[in-house]
């Protein structure tokens, strides 16, 4: 094909990853019209449907799906190469785009990475709060950050912080109407407050282990979220049991508006880890990145 048509197959593979020609208008810059004509002609040319068009969304067809995923990851490393080149600057810049969950965000991320925007003002970070399990290759991000357990195989992961353990906690005034569990199936009895993973789309069950014995135990919630910051806040008003990584509740454990319980029954595990593609080029800027947040295990 000849090269001038390397700008139809970028703006394809564009509208194929944001499944819509506005966002995808947006990202290139162009306007919506000549976006689709551009892509219409690519297929008039290949002489083959691409994407299906309804009037609220944009999907690809099995052609394009194929067409994406063989050509869609070489923009991106082309793109990293162009990254690359400025190591030959003073000062390396780019945006490293990475997808994590609130509190990571909040006590590793941030703190963190603060000195290094403040050291290279070219750089810039862009993060997804996103408690799914994100394809960061489809996705176009650089990272992100996982507990080391549900990281994929084929990634490079890194340590980013300290062995954690879970904690079920309720306040003392639902403690005070209710018997506090002794063992996980007593939870079974209790109202509790939990989350909802979006990749998953049900609830998952809260997991447990004392002594070489795991149990998992399915618990009645009266009350979901799909993020973590609000969950420690209903447990304090006394809406019912929570359970998350302790580090999450620590402050209101210590002045005492939370309790904790089944405390032998969440044994320490490997906390967070960056993961990024073992296939990726990684530019300066995300080198920068990997190095702040390495430093301070």
């Amino acid at each position: 094909m000849p090269r001038h048509n390397l700008n139809d197959l970028l703006a394809f593979v564009t509208v194929a990853r944001e499944g819509s020609f506005t966002r995808a208008a947006a990202h290139l810059g162009v306007t919506q019209s000549a976006l689709s004509q551009t892509v219409s002609g690519l297929e008039k040319r290949l002489k083959i449907r691409l994407l299906t068009r309804t009037t609220r969304s944009v999907s690809p067809t099995s052609a394009g799906e194929r067409l994406m995923q063989t050509i869609g990851y070489r923009f991106d490393e082309i793109e990293a190469e162009l990254d690359a080149l400025t190591e030959l600057r003073d000062k390396p810049a780019g945006t490293v785009r990475i997808t994590c969950g609130d509190f990571v965000l909040k006590t590793i991320l941030l703190p963190r990475l603060m000195p290094l925007l403040l050291e290279y003002p070219d750089i810039k970070l862009e993060f997804d709060i996103n408690y799914g399990f994100r394809d960061i290759v489809a996705d176009r991000f650089d990272a992100g950050v996982r507990f080391s357990s549900t990281v994929h195989k084929d990634m490079i992961a890194v340590p980013i912080g300290p062995a954690l353990r879970m904690a079920v906690v309720a306040a003392p005034s639902y403690f005070a109407r209710n018997p506090p569990p002794r063992t996980p199936q007593d939870l079974m009895a209790h109202r509790c407050i939990d989350i909802r993973f979006p990749t998953h789309g049900g609830l998952d069950a809260w997991e447990f282990e004392r002594r070489g014995r795991k149990v998992k135990v399915r618990v009645e919630s009266q009350l979901i979220f799909n993020t973590t910051p609000h969950i420690a806040e209903a447990a304090v008003g006394g809406l019912g049991v929570a359970y998350l990584p302790e580090e999450e509740f620590s402050p209101y454990i210590e002045d005492g508006r939370l309790v904790r319980v089944l405390a032998d029954w969440c044994p320490p595990f490997e906390g967070y880890h960056l993961y990024y593609p073992s296939r990726k080029l990684p530019s300066p800027a995300f080198s920068l990145v990997l190095e702040a947040l390495r430093a301070g295990v």
